[in-house]
């Protein structure tokens, strides 16, 4: 595991895969991002498959994840993942249908915590419920957690520190690191991974979209 909190990026706005997001990554493939992904929404099923075959063959290691709140829902990202050629599904309310899905097809399973609602989703609870459930849901056999820190109607960074000193397993910070600030909380709290998507499409990095990804890359690595 790196020592520092790995860039996962996310070919996504307000919670959507974007139209070109195959061109994006196209136009990106050789950054230093090893991790990219997308969510089940936004892009037809068949542009999926081409672009996470395409991420794979580049080398990638490669994230779907899914914003959704029902059992039904949930297994049919799954299901989506899976059909897809994704390493790791993220996100959905934990189930154990899904758990069990995931594990009977090799796919690394990282569910949400918390109390979810919306899209884009914002997260209620409390530090303590929230560690108590991730800790839960991993020893019942997740590969990790998702939590949704910076859309936490809570302090934030609090959770964050908090959450991933409690917790002992992969932990991924998803949704609005949109700052350098929010970089350096980051880092401060120690996750193994974080998501970026709407700062890169909104340019709060400056840059290219290539730019800005190599930018976050090496300022983590410092």
């Amino acid at each position: 595991m790196s020592k520092h909190p790995e860039l996962i990026v996310m070919l996504t706005h307000n919670d959507r895969t974007v139209p070109n997001a195959y061109e994006i990554f196209d136009a990106c493939k050789d950054t230093k991002a090893k991790y990219w992904g997308f969510k089940e929404v936004g892009i037809p099923l068949d542009e999926m498959k081409r672009l996470c075959a395409y991420m794979k063959s580049c080398g990638k290691t490669t994230f779907l994840e899914v914003v959704a709140y029902t059992e039904a829902e949930c297994l049919e990202g799954a299901k989506m993942a899976v059909e897809c050629g994704f390493d790791c599904l993220m996100g959905t309310i934990f189930f154990d249908s899904i758990l069990a899905y995931c594990q009977a097809h090799h796919l690394r399973y990282m569910p949400f915590v918390g109390k979810i609602t919306g899209r884009p989703s914002v997260l209620e609870g409390t530090v303590e419920g929230m560690i108590e459930e991730a800790n839960r849901l991993i020893a019942k056999g997740a590969y990790g957690i998702d939590l949704l820190g910076y859309r936490y109607t809570g302090d934030a960074v609090d959770l964050n520190k908090r959450f991933v000193a409690g917790v002992s397993a992969p932990v991924c910070l998803a949704g609005s690191v949109s700052s350098y600030q929010r970089l350096d909380e980051v880092k401060d709290a120690g996750s193994w991974a974080f998501t970026i998507g709407g700062a890169f499409f909104e340019n709060k990095f400056d840059g290219t979209f290539a730019e800005q990804v190599d930018k976050v890359v090496d300022y983590m690595a410092r």
